[in-house]
């Protein structure tokens, strides 16, 4: 009998265990369509991770929104029907408001502002993200949100005239904009095409990789070339899975997802100028912004700091942006 028992028992060891060899599938879902910077990148890290764990690991790329908006990835992986997502700034702040922190409108001038400051607050923002149980993997671009429009828009009271997009499910973000004297229309930005289309929406902030990509700029042809905000972004991954995974790959996981991630950095930046020049060949119109009126878009978006400071995003951690940024200016102010 006890030989009998035994034997049953491991026949059903058997039955149950998963196939010897079988890949950890790691579903991750991304805005970004197919043949975008960001959609390589991904396609790029998980052949690393497949080479690093020989063939034990999968990441299996849901493209284009195909699993629903950035707020819609973020519900499914805290469910566990995703795994790991590439998320915009729209996204994560939906996890760590903080994020906000660096995408404040007209806060930061460059590029080497933006990685001065991430640098160091990158570490401060992953430990918030990991408490709610989001490992990031890398930290990306998605270039510098400007306008675009089916009218010209030169000055803020142009845009205020307009149908203007705000994510979906950020009311305090829309109630800024409104009370300055704008017109928000919140949508999931996988509705921002349609939106277009219909007259929903005449006016979108968005970067001109994202305006080509998702061939906004076809219907919003005119670019107001104003550098409004940085718009960030990381590759997050479940702390549950990744605390799964084998200790022993870790180390070369990470640091082959941080290796794509500051290679699509460089990628990126440089793509920005090429995207516009290939949108303007195909009819899109940049309207170039004087000094004096830049001034205005930036006394007009200092105005909205006080009513997301606090409903939004944590003063605290702007303050310490804004430290960090004037430090920066400081040590550059003679170069």
């Amino acid at each position: 009998m006890k030989s009998f028992a035994l034997a049953c028992l491991a026949a059903v060891a058997l039955i149950g265990a998963p196939e010897r060899g079988a890949a950890e599938v790691i579903k991750l879902g991304t805005l970004a369509p197919e043949g975008s910077p960001w959609y390589d990148a991904l396609r790029d890290l998980g052949e690393a991770w497949k080479s690093i764990s020989g063939g034990r690991i999968e990441l299996r790329i849901y493209p284009g929104g195909v699993v629903g908006d950035e707020p819609d990835m973020v519900r499914k992986m805290r469910i566990g029907q995703l795994q790991a997502a590439a998320l915009t700034g729209a996204g994560l702040q939906k996890i760590a408001p903080e994020i906000q922190a660096l995408m404040m409108p007209m806060m930061l001038r460059s590029d080497d502002e933006l990685d001065y400051v991430r640098d160091r607050v990158g570490p401060q923002l992953e430990k918030l993200l990991e408490i709610q149980g989001f490992k990031v993997l890398n930290w990306g671009d998605a270039g510098w949100v400007r306008f675009f429009a089916q009218r010209p828009v030169l000055r803020p009271d142009d845009l205020k005239s307009l149908k203007l997009f705000v994510w979906e499910g950020d009311p305090a973000v829309a109630e800024s904009w409104k009370h300055q004297g704008f017109h928000p229309v919140p949508l999931a930005a996988t509705d921002i095409h349609t939106g277009l289309q219909s007259g929903l929406i005449n006016a979108i902030p968005t970067t001109p990789l994202a305006a080509l990509s998702f061939q906004w700029f076809g219907l919003a042809p005119h670019m107001t070339d104003i550098k409004w905000a940085p718009l960030v972004g990381a590759t997050v991954i479940s702390t549950r899975i990744w605390n799964a995974l084998p200790d022993a790959l870790k180390p070369q996981l990470l640091q082959a997802a941080r290796d794509v991630g500051a290679q699509l950095r460089q990628q990126v930046r440089p793509l920005e100028d090429k995207a516009i020049a290939t949108m303007v060949s195909h009819g899109l119109i940049v309207h170039a912004v004087p000094p004096e009126i830049a001034a205005v878009w930036e006394e007009n978006a200092r105005a909205g700091y006080p009513l997301i400071i606090g409903p939004v995003v944590p003063a605290a951690m702007v303050e310490e942006v804004e430290r960090i940024r004037d430090e920066y200016r400081a040590a550059h102010a003679t170069q």
